[in-house]
């Protein structure tokens, strides 16, 4: 069911999503050629403390990490290991924070390269072009997440976006409900699935984490590896998440994941 928050959860939530948005601009700056994914995921653990929060995704059974860091192929729940960022890189920093009990989760993709836009070759902008539109997707389903709309609207212009700009969205995966529980109802799905009426109304007092996740070739994930996590596209095309945790108002929605 739905959890409805009350305005002094919310208040929690924009407060520490707003932190949790200071530590994600912080590692993305960080994330450059050279960099190891474990040290970025160390410095998530350590500015999460100093925010006096603790890390979400620690709070999922049998997950230890405070960030999913995912690369190239990568879509989601990749672990942090000894990999070196290298130049030509797409890099995903999903991460959530636990303050006063309530949880926010956000994620963003970042080209990794020390090129200046005004050099970039073919692959590189093809590769910017890709991340722009997932960008421009986010925005586009956060100005339809409105009280009186429901999450098919939501739904529908993530998938719009993406699929206009020709890309595809992994259907297999959803953004959430996130307050108490860093995984809360409803499901926000990246397609529509159903007609719109069909889906949940959107009504104050809910707070969701939309998120864009999609590929530059097919949506279809399988995992990849052996950790039981890391899930990747089957066709091996690149792959990004912008994610943004939000709040339901009578009159407006507040992104909570901001500056």
């Amino acid at each position: 069911m739905t959890s409805i928050k009350s305005p002094q959860e919310i208040a929690a939530m924009r407060e520490g999503g707003k932190k949790i948005w200071g530590v994600l601009q912080m590692l993305l700056s960080e994330s450059v050629v050279g960099m190891k994914l474990q040290t970025i995921e160390d410095h998530a653990q350590q500015y999460i403390k100093k925010e006096g929060g603790a890390p979400s995704f620690s709070t999922v059974k049998g997950y230890s990490w405070a960030t999913c860091l995912c690369v190239n192929d990568q879509v989601v729940h990749g672990i942090p290991n000894e990999y070196v960022l290298q130049e030509g890189d797409v890099l995903t920093i999903d991460i959530g924070m636990v303050f006063k009990g309530m949880h926010t989760d956000t994620a963003w993709t970042k080209l990794i390269t020390t090129k200046d836009e005004s050099t970039y070759n073919e692959e590189y902008k093809k590769n910017a072009r890709f991340l722009q539109v997932g960008i421009d997707a986010l925005e586009k389903s956060i100005s339809v997440a409105k009280a009186g709309n429901r999450v098919g609207h939501i739904s529908q212009m993530t998938e719009k976006t993406i699929k206009d700009a020709g890309y595809d969205v992994v259907q297999s995966l959803t953004g959430h409900g996130v307050g108490k529980k860093l995984h809360e109802e409803p499901l926000i799905p990246e397609y529509l699935d159903k007609p719109i009426e069909r889906t949940p109304l959107l009504t104050p007092g809910m707070t969701i984490a939309i998120e864009v996740i999609y590929a530059m070739g097919k949506g279809t994930i399988v995992y990849a590896n052996r950790d039981g996590w890391t899930l990747s596209t089957r066709d091996h095309s690149l792959s990004a998440v912008f994610e943004r945790s939000i709040a339901i108002g009578e009159g407006e929605t507040t992104v909570l994941t901001g500056s």
